[in-house]
């Protein structure tokens, strides 16, 4: 054995020499003690009066361990207290300021931050930074996040952010393992089940900022249900699209949508167009109609009406009546027409006057001086 010669001369004793019989001795307890304690009293100044200066110092140990259990929650920050690693804050969370907890080992205090924002990427990966150190675009798609089925049965390619913060420290670090993948697929889920409900082209035009709004909605419900202390700031579509193995034919049929719309529209402005023309002119018809039946209407009772005066007026005076027609209809007759009035005489026989044709010769004085005037003029 090593210490087979260190127990003094001529004995073969162990590590603390040879007792009685040649026997191992153990160490004295009571001289160790004594041993400690004035190796103690020489270190301490004046020896602080014995038991009353180790009364002391365990006083101020305890008091420099108690000040130590003091801890700062910055403003942007919550404290969480744990004793014997159990969450025991009452209320759950402390707010920004100087708080106590038991010091460590018995205690502990965790100040995560609840102000920063964390961003995560569903269906692409950004690659290296841009300008002013702003994430760069898109350079890696990801399709087994991205393709998702929409209401209508058609396949979509969506690309989307998801920006989150700390709302419950407590809830955050104790209720989740991993908070970006928990929000991650929450989130993918989320997005699937929003998308499922509507059509691809709603998607891919007015009702993306519905489809926004939607998600964070149901994808803040979902984390409300794990209680994991997380709250949902912004749900950002990126890239919406048709899947890149038949986005050529889904261009020509929204070409073909376009020229339909397109015709429609000229349909409906032509039909805005004749319609109201032609129900004028039926309107303008009717009027039309109206007034002259009211003429003729008008017409044939005024006709009538003297047709009854007259006849009244002939049965009372039938003689003066006839002469009265007589002259009206002949007047009517001769009104321009040529004519010349002969008389008879006394004795029933007639006695021309002569008549000089001034009017004929008129007339063909005129008709010379036009035909002159014609000729010069040529």
């Amino acid at each position: 054995m090593p210490w087979s010669n260190q127990g003094g001369s001529g004995g073969s004793g162990g590590p603390w020499g040879s007792g009685p019989g040649g026997g191992p001795t153990p160490p004295n307890l009571d001289d160790v003690l004594r041993q400690g304690q004035d190796r103690l009293r020489a270190i301490l100044p004046g020896g602080l009066g014995g038991g009353r200066g180790l009364t002391l110092i365990l006083i101020g140990v305890a008091i420099l361990w108690a000040a130590s259990g003091f801890y700062r929650v910055q403003p942007d920050e919550q404290g969480v207290a744990l004793v014997f690693g159990e969450w025991t804050s009452d209320p759950e969370t402390t707010g920004p300021g100087l708080h106590w907890n038991y010091p460590w080992p018995v205690g502990e205090a965790l100040t995560p931050s609840v102000e920063t924002i964390n961003s995560i990427e569903i269906g692409y990966n950004s690659i290296g930074k841009g300008r002013g150190g702003r994430t760069a675009a898109r350079t890696n798609d990801v399709p087994e996040e991205s393709l998702m089925l929409t209401g209508d049965q058609n396949i979509i390619d969506i690309d989307f952010s998801v920006q989150w913060k700390v709302r419950n420290a407590g809830l955050f670090l104790f209720n989740i393992r991993d908070p970006a993948a928990t929000v991650k697929v929450a989130a993918e889920s989320a997005m699937r089940e929003v998308i499922g409900q509507i059509d691809i082209q709603p998607a891919l035009t007015e009702a993306r900022e519905q489809v926004q709004q939607d998600t964070q909605v149901l994808l803040q419900q979902m984390l409300d249900t794990y209680e994991a202390g997380i709250e949902i700031t912004q749900v950002q579509l990126q890239d919406v699209q048709p899947p890149k193995a038949v986005i050529d034919a889904f261009d020509d049929v929204q070409r073909a949508l376009q020229d339909r719309d397109r015709l429609q529209l000229e349909a409906d402005a032509y039909r805005n167009d004749i319609i109201p023309r032609a129900r004028g002119e039926a309107v303008q018809l009717v009027q039309n109609a109206s007034a002259y039946r009211e003429k003729v209407i008008n017409e044939a009772q005024g006709d009538s009406s003297r047709f009854l005066s007259v006849y009244r007026e002939y049965v009372v005076a039938k003689t003066v009546t006839i002469q009265r027609m007589y002259l009206e209809t002949m007047s009517a007759l001769l009104k321009d027409t040529e004519k010349m009035v002969i008389d008879s005489g006394a004795e029933g026989q007639l006695n021309p006057i002569p008549y000089l044709a001034l009017p004929e010769l008129n007339k063909a004085i005129d008709r010379g001086a036009a035909k002159t005037g014609r000729e010069a003029t040529q």
